[in-house]
């Protein structure tokens, strides 16, 4: 699994000073599970996001861009034309954008 999530709530997590319990007991899970969100070994949940970016005092859409970038890269990082298949996914996401604005 991918660390981007995992290694930015570490980071917030120690320039505030805040116990890796505190947080898990936010998020209603135990210390070892919270640790393996951090190391990258178990993804958070995404309903977890907002009590983490209000803990952290971080934009909730920078987790959630995060978030979902680690689920992207476990599915494409092994694959040998991973960059072109990120252009061609952003291409149509920029179409299906485009269209749906139309309606």
């Amino acid at each position: 699994m991918s660390t981007i999530f995992g290694n930015k709530i570490k980071t917030l997590r120690e320039d505030k000073q805040i116990p890796q319990r505190q947080l898990a007991s936010a998020l209603q899970i135990d210390t070892a599970t919270y640790c393996k969100i951090e190391k990258g070994d178990r993804r958070a949940k995404r309903e977890q996001l907002p009590v983490l970016a209000k803990l952290l005092e971080v934009d909730s859409k920078e987790l959630i861009r995060l978030w979902s970038a680690d689920k992207v890269y476990d599915i494409i990082a092994e694959e040998d034309e991973a960059t072109q298949i990120l252009s061609v996914v952003a291409e149509n996401i920029v179409e299906y954008k485009r269209k749906t604005a139309k309606l």
